[in-house]
Protein backbone atom coordinates (compact mmCIF):
# COMPACT_ATOMS: atom_id res chain seq x y z
CA UNK A 1 0.00 0.00 0.00
CA UNK A 2 2.89 2.45 1.09
CA UNK A 3 4.59 1.73 -2.33
CA UNK A 4 1.52 1.95 -4.33
CA UNK A 5 1.08 5.81 -2.40
CA UNK A 6 4.86 6.83 -2.90
CA UNK A 7 4.25 5.65 -7.17
CA UNK A 8 1.11 8.07 -6.75
CA UNK A 9 2.47 10.73 -5.43
CA UNK A 10 5.34 11.07 -8.07
CA UNK A 11 2.95 10.26 -11.16
CA UNK A 12 1.10 13.64 -9.78
CA UNK A 13 4.40 15.46 -9.52
CA UNK A 14 5.40 14.70 -12.73
CA UNK A 15 1.66 15.36 -14.39
CA UNK A 16 1.97 18.60 -12.93
CA UNK A 17 5.78 19.47 -13.34
CA UNK A 18 5.41 17.99 -17.17
CA UNK A 19 2.88 20.29 -19.30
CA UNK A 20 1.80 19.18 -22.43
CA UNK A 21 2.55 20.45 -25.79
CA UNK A 22 2.67 24.38 -26.02
CA UNK A 23 1.90 26.14 -28.88
CA UNK A 24 3.70 29.62 -29.74
CA UNK A 25 3.08 32.44 -32.56
CA UNK A 26 5.90 34.30 -33.18
CA UNK A 27 4.89 37.25 -34.81
CA UNK A 28 7.24 39.84 -36.52
CA UNK A 29 9.15 41.03 -39.05
CA UNK A 30 12.46 39.69 -40.74
CA UNK A 31 14.30 39.38 -37.34
CA UNK A 32 11.67 36.81 -36.83
CA UNK A 33 10.90 35.41 -40.58
CA UNK A 34 14.80 34.78 -40.81
CA UNK A 35 14.53 31.90 -38.14
CA UNK A 36 13.45 29.61 -41.06
CA UNK A 37 15.64 31.20 -44.09
CA UNK A 38 18.68 31.13 -43.08
CA UNK A 39 20.25 31.05 -46.05
CA UNK A 40 18.88 34.40 -46.91
CA UNK A 41 21.44 35.65 -44.28
CA UNK A 42 24.04 33.90 -46.60
CA UNK A 43 24.31 31.35 -43.88
CA UNK A 44 25.70 34.27 -41.56
CA UNK A 45 23.57 32.71 -39.04
CA UNK A 46 22.76 28.88 -37.81
CA UNK A 47 19.91 29.24 -35.74
CA UNK A 48 17.12 32.03 -34.91
CA UNK A 49 15.48 33.02 -31.66
CA UNK A 50 12.42 30.64 -32.04
CA UNK A 51 14.89 27.47 -32.41
CA UNK A 52 16.98 28.62 -29.68
CA UNK A 53 13.68 28.68 -27.17
CA UNK A 54 12.54 25.48 -28.58
CA UNK A 55 15.86 23.91 -28.78
CA UNK A 56 15.92 24.47 -24.56
CA UNK A 57 12.02 23.37 -24.21
CA UNK A 58 11.37 21.17 -26.44
CA UNK A 59 7.66 21.06 -25.23
CA UNK A 60 6.84 24.54 -27.30
CA UNK A 61 6.58 24.60 -30.55
CA UNK A 62 6.54 27.40 -32.37
CA UNK A 63 4.68 29.03 -35.50
CA UNK A 64 6.61 31.67 -37.50
CA UNK A 65 4.58 34.63 -38.27
CA UNK A 66 7.53 36.77 -39.52
CA UNK A 67 7.36 38.60 -41.62
CA UNK A 68 10.34 40.53 -44.14
CA UNK A 69 9.95 44.03 -44.06
CA UNK A 70 6.65 44.54 -42.59
CA UNK A 71 5.78 47.15 -39.89
CA UNK A 72 3.42 46.66 -37.18
CA UNK A 73 0.89 48.59 -39.32
CA UNK A 74 1.27 46.16 -42.39
CA UNK A 75 0.87 43.52 -40.38
CA UNK A 76 -2.21 45.35 -38.46
CA UNK A 77 -3.66 46.36 -42.06
CA UNK A 78 -3.15 42.19 -42.80
CA UNK A 79 -4.08 40.85 -40.10
CA UNK A 80 -7.09 38.89 -41.40
CA UNK A 81 -4.92 37.43 -44.22
CA UNK A 82 -2.30 35.99 -42.47
CA UNK A 83 -4.05 32.76 -41.30
CA UNK A 84 -3.11 33.04 -37.52
CA UNK A 85 -4.70 30.12 -35.35
CA UNK A 86 -5.59 29.88 -31.65
CA UNK A 87 -2.12 29.27 -29.92
CA UNK A 88 -0.91 28.74 -26.25
CA UNK A 89 1.36 31.54 -26.25
CA UNK A 90 1.99 35.07 -29.12
CA UNK A 91 4.86 37.07 -29.22
CA UNK A 92 5.12 40.40 -31.22
CA UNK A 93 8.11 41.47 -31.95
CA UNK A 94 7.83 44.86 -34.50
CA UNK A 95 8.78 48.33 -34.33
CA UNK A 96 12.07 48.65 -35.96
CA UNK A 97 10.61 49.06 -39.58
CA UNK A 98 8.27 51.95 -38.06
CA UNK A 99 10.93 53.87 -37.34
CA UNK A 100 12.94 53.40 -40.33
CA UNK A 101 9.99 53.86 -42.30
CA UNK A 102 9.13 57.28 -40.91
CA UNK A 103 5.74 56.27 -39.97
CA UNK A 104 3.92 58.21 -37.12
CA UNK A 105 4.04 56.47 -33.53
CA UNK A 106 0.84 58.22 -32.12
CA UNK A 107 0.01 57.78 -28.26
CA UNK A 108 -1.17 55.72 -25.74
CA UNK A 109 -4.71 57.35 -26.81
CA UNK A 110 -4.48 55.80 -30.02
CA UNK A 111 -4.11 52.51 -28.44
CA UNK A 112 -6.49 53.07 -25.63
CA UNK A 113 -9.09 54.27 -28.10
CA UNK A 114 -8.49 51.87 -30.85
CA UNK A 115 -7.93 54.84 -33.22
CA UNK A 116 -6.67 52.56 -36.29
CA UNK A 117 -3.59 51.97 -38.46
CA UNK A 118 -2.48 55.24 -38.58
CA UNK A 119 -0.14 55.12 -36.11
CA UNK A 120 1.87 52.19 -34.47
CA UNK A 121 0.18 52.60 -31.11
CA UNK A 122 -3.37 52.00 -33.08
CA UNK A 123 -1.71 48.94 -35.27
CA UNK A 124 -0.74 47.33 -32.12
CA UNK A 125 -4.20 47.75 -30.76
CA UNK A 126 -5.78 45.78 -34.08
CA UNK A 127 -3.00 43.10 -33.59
CA UNK A 128 -4.00 42.63 -29.82
CA UNK A 129 -7.61 42.46 -30.39
CA UNK A 130 -7.15 39.81 -32.99
CA UNK A 131 -5.10 37.74 -30.48
CA UNK A 132 -7.87 38.05 -28.14
CA UNK A 133 -10.37 36.90 -30.18
CA UNK A 134 -8.03 33.61 -30.54
CA UNK A 135 -7.86 33.19 -27.39
CA UNK A 136 -8.88 35.13 -24.49
CA UNK A 137 -6.47 33.07 -22.31
CA UNK A 138 -3.63 33.12 -24.57
CA UNK A 139 -0.09 34.33 -22.84
CA UNK A 140 0.79 37.52 -24.69
CA UNK A 141 4.36 38.43 -24.90
CA UNK A 142 5.83 41.98 -26.11
CA UNK A 143 9.25 42.28 -27.40
CA UNK A 144 10.83 45.69 -28.20
CA UNK A 145 13.16 46.88 -30.91
CA UNK A 146 16.63 46.43 -30.07
CA UNK A 147 19.26 49.11 -30.99
CA UNK A 148 20.83 49.13 -34.49
CA UNK A 149 23.83 50.59 -36.53
CA UNK A 150 24.37 51.15 -39.96
CA UNK A 151 22.31 48.64 -41.94
CA UNK A 152 23.61 47.17 -45.53
CA UNK A 153 21.46 44.34 -46.68
CA UNK A 154 23.74 41.43 -47.71
CA UNK A 155 21.92 40.86 -50.99
CA UNK A 156 21.80 44.36 -52.17
CA UNK A 157 23.81 46.74 -50.85
CA UNK A 158 21.54 50.00 -52.29
CA UNK A 159 19.80 48.15 -49.19
CA UNK A 160 20.98 50.68 -46.89
CA UNK A 161 19.57 52.59 -43.66
CA UNK A 162 21.78 54.77 -40.52
CA UNK A 163 21.48 53.19 -37.37
CA UNK A 164 19.47 54.15 -34.41
CA UNK A 165 21.86 56.95 -33.32
CA UNK A 166 19.99 59.42 -34.78
CA UNK A 167 16.17 60.54 -35.59
CA UNK A 168 14.07 59.62 -38.56
CA UNK A 169 11.33 61.27 -39.31
CA UNK A 170 11.57 63.41 -36.21
CA UNK A 171 11.25 60.34 -34.24
CA UNK A 172 14.21 58.08 -31.83
CA UNK A 173 13.71 54.61 -32.17
CA UNK A 174 14.05 54.43 -28.56
CA UNK A 175 10.26 55.97 -28.56
CA UNK A 176 8.88 53.03 -30.46
CA UNK A 177 11.12 50.79 -27.51
CA UNK A 178 8.96 52.87 -25.06
CA UNK A 179 5.48 52.57 -26.41
CA UNK A 180 6.00 48.75 -26.57
CA UNK A 181 6.80 48.35 -22.64
CA UNK A 182 3.80 51.54 -22.55
CA UNK A 183 1.46 49.18 -23.97
CA UNK A 184 2.51 45.66 -22.12
CA UNK A 185 2.34 47.77 -18.76
CA UNK A 186 -0.87 48.50 -20.00
CA UNK A 187 -1.94 44.96 -20.87
CA UNK A 188 -0.31 43.31 -17.67
CA UNK A 189 1.65 42.05 -20.83
CA UNK A 190 5.11 40.45 -20.03
CA UNK A 191 7.69 42.89 -21.98
CA UNK A 192 11.06 41.86 -23.16
CA UNK A 193 12.76 44.59 -23.21
CA UNK A 194 15.31 44.51 -25.96
CA UNK A 195 16.66 47.86 -25.91
CA UNK A 196 17.26 48.73 -22.76
CA UNK A 197 18.24 45.65 -21.08
CA UNK A 198 19.87 42.96 -24.10
CA UNK A 199 22.88 44.50 -23.83
CA UNK A 200 22.97 44.89 -27.99
CA UNK A 201 23.60 48.44 -28.58
CA UNK A 202 25.16 50.60 -31.56
CA UNK A 203 28.81 50.05 -30.85
CA UNK A 204 28.34 46.36 -30.40
CA UNK A 205 26.24 45.73 -33.15
CA UNK A 206 29.10 45.18 -35.44
CA UNK A 207 32.58 45.27 -34.65
CA UNK A 208 33.60 47.62 -37.30
CA UNK A 209 32.41 48.89 -40.74
CA UNK A 210 35.31 48.68 -43.85
CA UNK A 211 35.11 51.43 -45.51
CA UNK A 212 37.12 53.70 -47.68
CA UNK A 213 39.34 56.81 -46.23
CA UNK A 214 38.27 59.76 -47.62
CA UNK A 215 42.00 60.68 -47.93
CA UNK A 216 43.79 57.85 -49.00
CA UNK A 217 41.23 56.05 -50.75
CA UNK A 218 42.63 52.36 -48.57
CA UNK A 219 39.71 50.67 -46.93
CA UNK A 220 39.99 50.91 -43.26
CA UNK A 221 38.10 49.27 -40.64
CA UNK A 222 36.10 51.93 -38.91
CA UNK A 223 34.70 51.36 -35.18
CA UNK A 224 31.38 53.36 -33.37
CA UNK A 225 31.34 56.55 -33.92
CA UNK A 226 34.15 57.05 -35.97
CA UNK A 227 32.74 55.64 -39.04
CA UNK A 228 29.74 58.51 -38.71
CA UNK A 229 30.14 61.07 -41.83
CA UNK A 230 32.64 58.40 -43.80
CA UNK A 231 30.86 58.13 -47.32
CA UNK A 232 29.89 54.27 -48.50
CA UNK A 233 29.27 53.67 -52.23
CA UNK A 234 26.85 51.17 -53.27
CA UNK A 235 27.59 49.14 -55.63
CA UNK A 236 31.34 50.42 -55.40
CA UNK A 237 32.43 49.75 -52.79
CA UNK A 238 33.15 46.64 -50.93
CA UNK A 239 30.44 45.31 -48.42
CA UNK A 240 31.35 47.23 -45.17
CA UNK A 241 30.73 44.38 -42.84
CA UNK A 242 33.07 41.45 -43.57
CA UNK A 243 32.46 38.45 -41.47
CA UNK A 244 35.09 39.55 -39.18
CA UNK A 245 32.84 42.74 -38.44
CA UNK A 246 29.84 40.34 -37.24
CA UNK A 247 28.89 41.09 -33.43
CA UNK A 248 25.74 40.41 -32.01
CA UNK A 249 24.33 41.23 -34.99
CA UNK A 250 25.62 40.32 -39.01
CA UNK A 251 24.68 43.67 -40.84
CA UNK A 252 23.84 46.44 -38.74
CA UNK A 253 20.72 45.49 -38.12
CA UNK A 254 19.75 41.42 -37.89
CA UNK A 255 21.36 39.43 -34.82
CA UNK A 256 23.96 36.94 -36.00
CA UNK A 257 23.78 33.53 -33.67
CA UNK A 258 25.68 35.54 -31.14
CA UNK A 259 22.51 38.36 -31.16
CA UNK A 260 19.69 35.68 -31.17
CA UNK A 261 21.69 33.83 -28.44
CA UNK A 262 20.44 36.73 -26.02
CA UNK A 263 17.19 37.12 -27.54
CA UNK A 264 16.23 33.49 -26.81
CA UNK A 265 17.73 33.45 -23.29
CA UNK A 266 15.52 36.41 -22.07
CA UNK A 267 12.12 34.41 -23.72
CA UNK A 268 13.32 31.44 -21.86
CA UNK A 269 13.01 33.23 -18.96
CA UNK A 270 9.69 34.12 -19.54
CA UNK A 271 8.48 30.86 -20.34
CA UNK A 272 10.57 29.62 -17.59
CA UNK A 273 8.52 32.15 -14.99
CA UNK A 274 5.35 30.80 -16.13
CA UNK A 275 6.44 26.94 -15.83
CA UNK A 276 6.49 26.51 -19.77
CA UNK A 277 8.83 23.69 -19.24
CA UNK A 278 9.50 19.74 -18.76
CA UNK A 279 10.92 18.23 -15.81
CA UNK A 280 14.21 17.46 -17.33
CA UNK A 281 14.57 21.59 -17.97
CA UNK A 282 13.94 22.48 -14.51
CA UNK A 283 17.72 20.92 -13.49
CA UNK A 284 19.05 22.90 -15.83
Amino acid sequence: MKIRLIALVLLCQCTHFTPDVITWTAIGDSITYLNDHINETGNRITIGYMTGVTSKLPNIKYINQGHNGWTTVGIAKEIEKLGLTKTDIYSVFLGTNDWWSGLSLGSMNDYINNTGINTTYGAYRIIINKIRNLNPLAKVILITPMQRSDFVYLGDAHNNAYGSYKSKNGQELSQFADAVKEIGNYEHFAVIDLYYKSGINVKNAVKFKRLRDTTTGLYRNYKYPSYLGVPFKPGTDEYPYPMEAIDYTYDGLHPSDKGYKVISKMIIQVFKKDGYMMMDTLKK
